[in-house]
């Protein structure tokens, strides 16, 4: 989307995702696309009430069952509309600078990476953890690979279910649930002419360390299949 409307293609504005395709996605996914709606330059991004929500809603507010659901105004006007065809979409690289560099994995497999980064607000959470996990185990990577859950709740509960088990095995880091390299704090930072392929929503210039290092943001389940390969590579070969 982004590739498409540009990092400053919604400044200002709300963006709401709608379609067929929101129903095939878990709450997760749907939290991944809000989250990178700021770097569109949007103030939000909106996906309508449903059932799924409801059901998240009601296993994770147990004591909070009242609560406003809004929606879009029947016929109201959109400053502009983007449609896509999700089954065309190829997994997607964000190439540096900016996020929106995103080019399909085909036209950039192969450049060589030096470290792995799988985690962040954006794609840190237990089913990108488990996704990861899937194409990880038994492996090992071929370059510096970190894991960082984004909360602790989620830290815990990828304990639990043995999903550092798995990363230990393939000799990845496991951190703390924080922040991390996504922003050039600890664990990860690049150094001059280091390449990453990180699950984080921001590959500015220096985002993760040295101006001279290169970020370039991925889905879980590509910066996994590439840590194995040690470059750029089409996740698919490995689900």
């Amino acid at each position: 989307v982004i590739a498409r409307v540009g990092v400053d293609g919604a400044l200002y504005k709300a963006m709401e995702f709608v379609g067929p395709a929101l129903a095939e996605m878990s709450m997760e996914a749907r939290m991944t696309m809000t989250n990178m709606a700021i770097e569109a330059g949007a103030k939000n991004g909106i996906i309508g009430f449903d059932e799924q929500t409801k059901q998240y809603l009601d296993e994770h507010l147990k004591d909070k069952k009242d609560y406003t659901v809004f929606e879009s105004d029947e016929g109201a006007e959109y400053v502009s509309t983007e449609e896509f065809d999700c089954s065309e979409i190829e997994p997607m690289v964000a190439l540096p600078h900016l996020p929106s560099g995103g080019v399909p994995i085909g036209e950039c497999a192969g450049r060589a990476m030096d470290q792995a980064y799988i985690g962040s607000c954006t794609n840190g959470r237990i089913e990108d953890l488990r996704i990861a996990a899937k194409i990880l185990k038994g492996k090992t990577p071929a370059i510096r690979t970190i894991v960082v859950p984004a909360t602790p709740v989620i830290w815990k509960q990828a304990k639990d279910e043995g999903l550092f088990d798995i990363f230990y095995d393939a000799g990845c880091v496991i951190a703390a649930p924080t922040c991390g390299a996504c922003l050039g704090g600890f664990m990860g930072v690049l150094a001059a002419g280091e390449k990453c392929v990180s699950t984080t929503n921001r590959n500015f210039v220096g985002r993760m360390g040295h101006p001279k290092s290169e970020v370039y943001l991925a889905s879980p389940a590509t910066a996994a299949a590439s840590a194995i390969e040690g470059k750029l590579t089409d996740p698919r070969r490995y689900i």
